[in-house]
């Protein structure tokens, strides 16, 4: 069926952050209106203040604002917006969500529904998979507590007990011998039910130190579907992604073209348009299973973009307006290499707890091919009520070891003031000697050497501290004249002072 070509007139975010202001900027590049939607705890939010229009959803909690598909719905209706853009997170997957909108008549800027609910259930998403050839973990479909053990018996330990439902880690629970499975059984059940309100549960063969590569995919209403190559995700803390970066040092030309190839396999077994990655576990013999899809626009989709040249928002918008991909296969290339961390307000010394407060300062890295998403400012109110993701920070070089470089300066440069970050963390994971390898696992966190002083980063931290103690010690003085040199002299002067020898 030929797919009419309609232009998008207004587009709706339904998200905030980083991730909002990326798609507005998209937008705004080609000139379409935006709509911002936000909870009362983001009224100051940068997102709300770039988009052209406002509307406010609800109280703080997502529950009751980013979640709630009619105040959503509702907000698109008043503002005229004929299109809505759902970010990652929030109900970028969700397929009530997609038919609601095709419902209304609103262009929903990603997957149709059908392919969302078919990924959507591990089970189901397994099966299909079997089905195109795409291989898969040995397991065992649903289980229950009669079926249990003897599942678990055909599988053989260790194994996984994974929801069928969700994702972000939640519902699973590896499972090492017999006497573990029924209280490991329970625990995964009750967290699948509580997060997904399913509690449908079902085994994999645990693979031992498995390499997380993902293959981002592409498709338009007119039958194209192509990947854009992989990425590394294997810096996982409780199967939360921390560092990426493609391509993956661990696979070869060989392996690559061939998850390439079950990547575009899968998203055309479901029918799937727009943008999308399909996960796939890696064992140490280089051997490939299928893990699940994402069916939207991925956290670290911006490292593709660096390595490709593509803009894949400004794809999703194409594409969702009927037009065909505007590039084919043969044209999609690898340049250099792309390295991307996720800057949390987290304290890892203190178990990862996450951290709010007000942002009181404010450093950003630069120089040639570094990219910085976010959405902060001085003065920004980091709330409990979302994520704890404040920015991504991307670099590009022409190899990897340049980019690990350029990513350690980068975070050396990097300073947010007022709550505690991850930055020093993923300053540590970049100078790993397993890291640096390129041969690292899902384990790389686990196995990873204490701290250790790094004289070239302390130097560098000593510089930023140095400017900034002497840029509020200046602009504290009353007879304070601004103007265009003040930042060179709190450089010179911290140089005067041993902190740049």
């Amino acid at each position: 069926m030929k797919v009419p070509i309609k232009p998008i007139k207004k587009v709706l975010i339904a998200n905030r952050g980083e991730i909002a202001l990326r798609v507005i900027r998209a937008c705004h590049v080609v000139g379409i209106p935006t709509v911002a939607v936000f909870s009362e705890a983001d009224r100051s939010a940068l997102h709300v203040r770039m988009a052209d229009e406002a509307v406010l959803i609800g109280p703080p909690s997502p529950r009751e604002s980013y979640l709630v598909h009619d105040r959503i719905l509702e907000a698109a209706k008043i503002s005229g917006a004929d299109a809505i853009h759902p970010g990652y997170g929030f109900l970028s997957e969700n397929a009530a969500f997609a038919s609601r909108c095709r419902d209304a008549g609103i262009v929903f800027i990603g997957p149709p529904p059908e392919a969302i609910r078919a990924m959507g259930d591990k089970i189901q998403s397994r099966l299909r998979m079997k089905a195109a050839s795409v291989p898969v973990v040995p397991g065992e479909d649903a289980v229950n507590e009669d079926t249990l053990e003897e599942a678990a018996t055909r599988v053989g330990f260790p194994l996984m007990l994974k929801a069928s439902a969700g994702g972000g880690g939640k519902g699973i629970r590896i499972v090492r011998s017999m006497s573990e499975i029924k209280e490991a059984f329970e625990r995964a059940r009750a967290e699948a039910e509580k997060a997904f309100g399913d509690g449908t549960v079902f085994l994999e063969r645990l693979v031992e130190g498995p390499h997380h590569v993902e293959v981002q995919v592409f498709g338009d209403h007119h039958g194209t579907i192509v990947h854009l190559f992989e990425r590394e995700c294997s810096v996982q803390r409780r199967h939360q992604k921390v560092v990426e970066e493609t391509p993956s040092p661990f696979v070869t030309p060989e392996l690559r073209k061939r998850m390439c190839d079950a990547a575009v396999a899968a998203a055309r077994a479901v029918g799937y348009v727009n943008a999308g990655t399909v996960e796939f576990l890696v064992d140490s013999n280089r051997d490939f299973y299928f893990l699940e899809m994402n069916t939207r626009l991925q956290v670290e989709h911006a490292i593709t973009e660096l390595v490709t040249g593509i803009d894949l928002v400004a794809e999703q918008l194409r594409v969702a307006a009927g037009h065909p991909l505007s590039f084919k296969q043969a044209d999609v290339r690898q340049s250099g290499h792309a390295i991307e961390v996720r800057v949390c307000a987290e304290d890892p010394e203190s178990g990862y707890l996450p951290s709010t407060g007000k942002i009181q300062e404010l450093l950003l890295p630069g120089g040639p091919h570094v990219r910085l998403d976010s959405a902060l400012y001085p003065g920004l109110e980091v709330t409990p009520f979302y994520d704890s993701m404040l920015a991504k920070l991307c670099v590009h070089s022409a190899s990897r070891s340049e980019a690990i470089a350029v990513m350690r300066q980068s975070l050396a440069e990097l300073r947010i003031g007022g709550l505690r970050t991850n930055i020093a963390f993923l300053a540590r994971i970049l100078r790993d000697p397993e890291f640096g390898s390129g041969v690292y696992d899902t384990g790389l966190l686990q196995r990873m050497s204490p701290p250790k002083d790094d004289p070239e980063t302390d130097r560098l931290a000593t510089i930023v501290a140095a400017v900034l103690r002497h840029a509020d010690a200046e602009t504290s003085r009353p007879s304070l004249k601004q103007n265009a040199g003040h930042g060179i002299d709190a450089w010179r002067s911290a140089f005067r002072h041993g902190a740049m020898r």
